[in-house]
């Protein structure tokens, strides 16, 4: 993990106490609500449909045991309704039917945040001091600024990685952080960077994707793609270099964000986004970025040209961790009990299969804890839960634990011979299902239930569809898919990158769903990113399941032996799968 510096202590520290005189300015009247909204919203204080919902920043999504127990506490102490008015008004809307209200939660996002829906605005400030304790902030997640920078959930470990992308995230963070000239954008703006040959990051959605890779003569570089996108238009982003040398991508995103400061559209929020600028523009945008980089570095100097030494000076930061001292038994041992304790017990085999992943230490191996299960919200944790994660950090693997992209938790430094013990505790904590890259492994944004920008309700969706796949050996049969859902057109759930997507949308004041079919995020399982397609009118919440089910049963008929749910969607047509859909919604009418 990265290590701060005196100076990067310091400077959260005081952000905290000047988040504190802000709130105390505004609760006495010296400071107009205008006024201290943009203020809260620079440091990730939104006010949500019924309560203050804070986004913490996860910095590629590296937390460590001491992190997870602040977060925990939090949790438990703060994340609860200041009166009774909130429980009241979910109650009489509806909203949540018979789920329980989800205090004391924390919820893991799909770019790597940790998030609190109820901490009451009048006890802001404490929050903010706990998470200064242990260098965490709320620091431009939000407002029309350079966001927090996300990364593959294995950076640094993986066996398919070309370098170690953190490095160069890390000095990302410090030089987007409160630039002077990119504080106020036109919109939000969304860096991803991987250093893998698989994009675990979906690089090519976002405003600013950049693949570590390495040219003909070995030498490392970016390969760039502007312009990505969800929304309501949802675009790929545009590759503007396929090979820049690493030490020049500073200079190369202070050209690409400045021409889009300077041209984008600041007189209509459904425009400013940099992926309709380059829509628009086209070449002549990839021209200036050009030209501006020319300026940039042949007048100017380079000023944000990367050092070696710079370099160095961070990548010491992201040297692996110490574990701990032990005899350890030879590799082929190690081999031999997993599968003595894998033909035991199929349970442990399958979570074996699906939750563990190489690593590029051959002693060790990166595991995922499942944070989809029944009765929970997708990417929700509870203080005890938060606990516990720092604990089986603590243990298994030398105090750090990931937030992916997909909203689980990874523990990246696990010795081979502690799988079995991880295992079991796993199990104990409710962390250990064996469904990571399967149906019910979904994304799911907070949805209605929270949000003041939802159109309808997330969470009993993906709930509904939990419940009826809750058999393994079906989800195991029906193979790798990727189900997303979104509350609204703004995509928190990242609908259009799914195998399967669902976009809640209104209808005369009612809730009702649209499904799409083929998306792609462009991770190795999914091939080229691309945007999934409606397979026909809106569906009641009533339908949706039935809708799933018709069209795995499609998938079912028509795939050939070995063949994804992607793949063959891909080999056979939308028009199956799309009259299948359809077909469900008219069983669903007769039967009512």
């Amino acid at each position: 993990m990265y290590q701060y510096t005196d100076f990067d202590r310091q400077f959260v520290q005081q952000r905290a106490a000047q988040f504190r005189d802000q709130l105390e300015r505004w609760q006495a009247g010296k400071l107009h609500e205008d006024e201290f909204r943009p203020l809260r919203l620079q440091n990730g204080w939104y006010v949500q449909r019924y309560a203050p919902m804070l986004r913490v920043a996860v910095p590629y999504g590296e937390l460590s045991s001491k992190q997870l127990r602040v977060l925990a506490r939090i949790a438990r102490e703060y994340d609860e309704p200041e009166v009774e008015v909130y429980k009241n008004a979910l109650k009489t809307q509806g909203k949540l039917g018979t789920q329980k209200l989800p205090t004391h939660y924390a919820h893991f996002s799909t770019r790597q945040n940790v998030q609190f829906n109820w901490i009451p605005l009048s006890k802001s400030a404490d929050v903010m001091d706990l998470l200064a304790s242990v260098n965490m902030h709320g620091i431009q997640t939000s407002g029309n600024c350079i966001r927090n920078i996300t990364s593959d959930e294995r950076a640094g470990i993986a066996i398919d990685e070309v370098a170690d992308p953190r490095p160069f995230a890390e000095i990302m963070r410090q030089w987007s952080t409160l630039h002077p000239e990119f504080a106020f954008l036109p919109r939000k703006f969304k860096i991803a960077i991987t250093g893998a040959t698989e994009d675990r990051a979906a690089t090519g959605w976002h405003d600013v994707g950049l693949h570590v890779v390495k040219n003909d003569a070995g030498e490392i570089g970016f390969r760039v793609q502007v312009g990505g996108g969800m929304g309501r238009t949802p675009i790929i982003g545009t590759v503007l270099r396929e090979f820049l040398p690493w030490n020049q991508i500073m200079n190369y995103l202070e050209a690409v964000i400045r021409v889009y400061n300077r041209y984008g559209r600041r007189d209509n929020i459904y425009k400013a986004r940099i992926k309709i600028l380059v829509k628009a523009e086209g070449q002549r945008y990839i021209d200036d970025v050009e030209a501006e980089y020319k300026q940039i570095v042949e007048h100017d100097g380079g000023p944000h040209t990367i050092t070696q030494a710079e370099y160095d000076r961070v990548a010491a930061s992201f040297v692996p961790p110490t574990l701990a001292t032990r005899v350890l038994q030879s590799a082929e041992q190690t081999d031999a009990d997993l599968r003595r304790f894998a033909d035991d017990d199929v349970q442990f085999a399958r979570w074996l299969a699906r939750n563990v992943a190489p690593h590029k230490n051959p002693a060790l191996r990166a595991v995922t804890l499942s944070f989809k299960r029944l009765h929970q919200a997708p990417g929700d944790a509870d203080g005890n839960q938060l606990d516990t994660i720092a604990t089986l950090a603590d243990r298994f693997s030398a105090g750090e634990a990931r937030v992916t992209h997909d909203q689980n938790v990874v523990l990246p430094w696990v010795h081979a011979e502690d799988l079995h013990a991880l295992w079991l505790n796993a199990r104990e904590a409710g962390f250990a299902s064996a469904n990571v890259r399967l149906l019910t492994d979904m994304i799911a944004c907070p949805g209605g239930d929270f949000c003041a920008l939802a159109n309808a309700r997330s969470i009993p969706i993906a709930e509904a569809i939990t419940e009826r796949y809750q058999d393994l050996d079906e989800l195991d049969d029906l193979g790798e898919i990727d189900l997303h859902i979104s509350g609204c057109i703004n995509s928190c759930g990242h609908h259009h990158s799914g195998h399967i997507g669902i976009l809640g949308v209104d209808k005369d004041g009612k809730e009702w769903y649209q499904v799409t079919l083929g998306g792609s995020d462009g991770s190795l399982l999914s091939g080229t990113p691309q945007a999934g397609k409606v397979v026909g009118p809106s569906f009641s919440a009533a339908e949706v399941p039935d809708v799933i089910e018709a069209v795995l049963g499609t998938y079912r008929d028509a795939r050939n032996a070995g063949e994804t749910f992607i793949d063959t969607l891909r080999r056979v047509g939308i028009d199956p799968f799309k009259a299948s859909a359809n077909g469900a919604r008219f069983k669903v009418e007769v039967a009512a």
